[in-house]
């Protein structure tokens, strides 16, 4: 016999929104199993019944936006720390990319749980998404995600000579943090001074730290891409909205 699950995690499991959404949704009726409306919340449904969502759900989800920010150093990815700003104070009207061609209209409304789908440590700068989109937030930052993110990273070697090439295969593999062993990551040279760091996985400061493994030290650190989506010609401290037809 298959063990029924919490309705909200099945919805999540299923790709139709987050966790968080869901709860919402159940709350205001607007989900419903094998055809009936099922409002209380931690119901529990096995996974062979068929879940729909109301219009009003669609609707709701249809109007979340999801910004692309391009970081400069010293703010912060998520909430406010240590007397540092947080990235998404950055996302207002002033400085909207003026090349952005989206026909999306800026609205506070939008900032109301705008948050981070990954993070940039404060010394980074680049590519940072914030969306109200609990979908998009799963694809990028889930336990099962496979979307790469592609790093641009400017290093000096702290020992005599150049990197050898043994320890730039264990960039790219071979390599163990906090106990477990790194995935594969593709890791070449750009020039003399800047690897391309190319990951499936996000842990803190990870990049730094396998950096330091092998001798090197970063002195910056730039994010250009995740999946398919592009920093471009984005200018520092401005953002954009995704588009339409644009995908991760």
């Amino acid at each position: 016999m298959t063990e029924p699950l919490r309705l909200s995690k099945r919805m999540s499991e299923l790709g139709l929104c987050s966790r968080r959404e869901a709860d919402e949704w159940i709350a205001r009726g607007w989900v419903r199993v094998d055809g009936q409306v099922v409002s209380e919340l931690g119901s529990k449904v096995l996974p062979s019944q068929r879940i729909t969502v109301e219009r009003q759900a669609q609707a709701q989800q249809a109007r979340r936006v999801t910004v692309l920010l391009h970081k400069p150093v010293g703010y912060v990815s998520g909430q406010a720390e240590d007397g540092y700003k947080p990235a998404v104070v950055l996302v207002k009207p002033e400085n909207r990319w003026s090349a952005d061609p989206s026909p999306e209209q800026f609205h506070p409304a939008q900032l109301k749980s705008l948050v981070p789908a990954g993070r940039l440590d404060i010394d980074s700068v680049g590519l940072l998404v914030l969306t109200q989109d609990g979908r998009i937030a799963k694809k990028l930052i889930g336990e099962d995600t496979s979307i790469e993110k592609e790093y641009l990273v400017r290093v000096q070697y702290t020992k005599p000579g150049r990197l050898p090439d043994a320890d730039l295969k264990k960039l790219n593999h071979g390599l163990w943090m906090d106990g477990k062993p790194l995935l594969p990551a593709k890791v070449r040279w750009q020039n003399d001074d800047q690897l391309s760091f190319t990951l499936r996985e996000g842990k803190k400061r990870q990049i730094r730290r396998m950096c330091e493994m092998v001798g090197l030290k970063v002195v910056g650190l730039k994010r250009v891409r995740i999946g398919r989506v592009k920093l471009g010609e984005l200018p520092p401290g401005q953002w954009r909205y995704l588009a339409p037809d644009e995908q991760f």
